[in-house]
């Protein structure tokens, strides 16, 4: 299997340090948009694992966040391709949680959903915390420009991160 793990936030839309509250302030990044669409069609499965600690403070409720889902799913099915299994941690930093990135239990449920091993597995963030989650379960850490990427490029990476522009360049390597 093809297995491709994706963060939201900064990745695939642009991200605010106010936290993305409705569906109108989720703004598609539109390479990224196109990006999982090539990877669908080229046989990659392409999940998503997003820390969504604003449904804890109060800021939105599940139901915002799932027709932000629901919207992403529709723009990459307009252009032929498909999304994956979204999963999400909506605990706040300090609840004791094991799916709040950087822990990996968020990666974990991909992985026994997919029944794969992660080992190897690509997962494209674009914060410290994504990175870290990355390596506890042997991921390739991969960080994008986009979001918080330049902020956390400014910090020491984890040996072995891969670095891109943004996720279409993260689409045209494993393409190429």
């Amino acid at each position: 299997m093809k297995l491709l793990i994706l963060d939201r936030d900064g990745v695939i839309n642009q991200d605010s340090d106010a936290y993305i509250k409705t569906l109108d302030e989720w703004i598609p990044i539109p390479s990224s948009i196109a990006a999982i669409a090539r990877l669908s069609q080229a046989g990659w499965t392409v999940a998503v694992a997003t820390n969504q600690s604003g449904i804890a403070r109060g800021y939105y409720d599940l139901a915002t966040l799932e027709s932000m889902h629901a919207r992403l799913r529709q723009l990459v099915a307009e252009q032929g391709g498909e999304v994956g299994l979204i999963v999400h941690c909506p605990h706040g930093p300090d609840d004791g949680c094991d799916c709040r990135k950087p822990k990996p239990g968020m990666l974990r449920q991909i992985a026994a959903h997919y029944a794969t091993e992660l080992a190897g597995i690509w997962f494209v963030g674009d914060t410290s915390g994504d990175l870290q989650a990355a390596l506890a379960v042997d991921c390739q850490p991969v960080l994008v420009k986009t979001g918080k990427g330049e902020r956390t490029l400014a910090k020491p990476l984890p040996p072995g991160t891969l670095v891109f522009d943004d996720l279409a360049a993260v689409a045209d390597q494993l393409l190429s």
